[in-house]
């Protein structure tokens, strides 16, 4: 068995009220850290969920929304 870390509350850049991660650059830094999956909890909205949905699918990350 594998210790990995997965993030289960991240805010995007889409998040009205706060975050300041890009969707890009999060999948990059998943990959590079080998997460197996990542979840996003903008808050107030999903106006980035089908961008966020589709990156993590390409880098071969679980996408948890």
């Amino acid at each position: 068995m594998t210790d990995s870390f997965v993030h289960l509350h991240l805010h995007t850049e889409y998040s009205i009220v706060d975050g300041t991660v890009r969707i890009p650059a999060l999948m990059q830094q998943c990959v590079d850290e080998q997460m197996p999956a990542v979840a996003m909890t903008d808050q107030s909205n999903l106006f980035g969920l089908i961008k966020f949905y589709r990156k993590a699918l390409q880098h071969g990350i679980k996408p948890i929304i």
